[in-house]
């Protein structure tokens, strides 16, 4: 009897432990761009809001921002962070998004258009938890590659 017991604790702590890291906590929340400290290329969209919220047993991240022409951009992608590609609405570049988690700090994002990888980067999450970093690489639709560093603050 105590064996079982033991045996279901142990269970238990490994599939709480996997859920806790699946969601990464760290970069759940509301993020602001910190324009002074990040770079981009030339024609990047500059991302000025990032919400992680939950969203049942998924994660639904939400991104508002500005375009290279100045327009508003908006784009929302539902899903896990299991390396899966889930449908990603509102963005021009890109039609899917996957995110893998790396640490309890760290996810690995990508992005494809038809199948075609167009985006990888990672976000990585201060030891604090008040600042995000975002590293993204990629090629643009004119075939040009480009490699931008943004950084976030928490809200």
């Amino acid at each position: 009897m105590r064996f079982r017991r033991v045996v279901f604790a142990l269970a238990l702590l490994f599939v709480g432990a996997g859920v806790c890291h699946a969601q990464n906590p760290r970069v759940m929340g509301t993020w602001k761009l910190n324009e002074a400290k990040s770079t981009f290329s030339p024609q990047a969209t500059k991302n000025h809001t990032v919400v992680y919220e939950a969203a049942g047993d998924m994660i639904k991240v939400t991104v508002d921002g500005v375009g290279a022409s100045g327009g508003a951009t908006h784009n929302e992608w539902t899903g896990k962070f299991d390396g899966q590609d889930y449908v990603l609405v509102g963005s021009p570049t890109a039609d899917v998004r996957s995110y893998r988690g790396g640490s309890s700090r760290t996810l690995s994002l990508r992005e494809k258009k038809g199948g075609k990888v167009v985006l990888n980067g990672t976000v990585t999450v201060s030891k604090d938890g008040r600042t995000r970093t975002v590293t993204t690489n990629g090629t643009d639709a004119g075939g040009k590659r480009f490699r931008n560093l943004a950084v976030y603050d928490k809200q």
